[in-house]
Parts: C-alpha cells; sequence; structure tokens
C-alpha cells in the first residue's frame, strides 16, 4: 500500500497519531493546577524602599502571622546556644500576642513585593505597618509588635 510503513498496521499507526492527543488531553488539568497553585503562592506583603526590610503576610485556618527580615544591622546580636541556624535578622508576630526574634533557615526577601514608601500604611489580617525614612514599625491587633532599621531593632 502506498505511503505505509512496512511491518506497522493501520491500527497501530492510528494509535501511535492518538497517543499524543490523549496525553496532552490528560495534562491540560494538571497545567491548569500547577497554574492556579502558582497564581494562590503569590506572596503577600511589601519591602521597604532602600530593600532592606521585607515583610510577608501569611494566613492559614488557624492564624494569621507577619513576619519580616531585615538584610543589613549595624550590629547583629549574638544567636542562641538552642539556635542551630540564622538568628538576628528575622521578626514575626501573630495577630494576637507577643512579636520576637526568631531562629531561621530562610528569608521572606523576595523582589516581587511592591515598594511601600516611606509614610505609607500597610494593613492586612490585623497588622498595620508603617515604613519611614528611619525604617518600618509593625503591631498586630494587641498593638505588640516591633520596629526595624539598620541601627536598631526593637521588641514591643
Amino acid at each position: 500500500m502506498p505511503g505505509s510503513s512496512p511491518g506497522i498496521t493501520f491500527r497501530e499507526r492510528e494509535n501511535n497519531m492518538r497517543s499524543p492527543l490523549l496525553f496532552g488531553l490528560l495534562l491540560l488539568p494538571l497545567l491548569k493546577l500547577v497554574a492556579t497553585a502558582h497564581a494562590q503562592s503569590a506572596p503577600v506583603g511589601f519591602q521597604s524602599p532602600s530593600k532592606n526590610i521585607t515583610c510577608q503576610y501569611f494566613a492559614d485556618d488557624k492564624q494569621n502571622t507577619l513576619r519580616c527580615d531585615i538584610s543589613a544591622m549595624e550590629t547583629k546580636p549574638r544567636r542562641p546556644a538552642d539556635c542551630e541556624l540564622d538568628y538576628g535578622g528575622a521578626f514575626q508576630m501573630n495577630a494576637k500576642g507577643p512579636a520576637a526574634r526568631i531562629c531561621h533557615g530562610d528569608t521572606v526577601m523576595d523582589p516581587r513585593l511592591p515598594v511601600l514608601g516611606y509614610g505609607e500604611v500597610w494593613q492586612r489580617g490585623g497588622f498595620t505597618c508603617t515604613s519611614e525614612q528611619t525604617g518600618v514599625t509593625c503591631f498586630n491587633a494587641e498593638r505588640r509588635g516591633f520596629s526595624l532599621a539598620r541601627v536598631r531593632q526593637d521588641i514591643f
């Protein structure tokens, strides 16, 4: 028969042509799921105009959390003996309760986050943060939080 390959039946050739189409149809829902997950995982928060301080907001069924990292500090505190990771540049608080400097092995620094200009206020999930030329101050619903600047970091 003209145009046919020797040793391959019509049915085999038809199945071979259908396989990529079937694979594509099976792959399409998976690609949509990945795209949706990626869109939902976009970070929420801000960075200071100097890019030295970045804050990200995290929400789940149990609580809202705000974490802020500062990359450059004039003095870095001594790492506690029970912390085997990095210490000094990460601060975290929940919507209620105290803020704390935390032991961490990651960072929330992300250049995709928008800049919170000097004099601007950011609010989300019970947190309020203000960006000033002197640094960033954030507090929760109980007015507990932290002030971060290259020169000094305070928890209140």
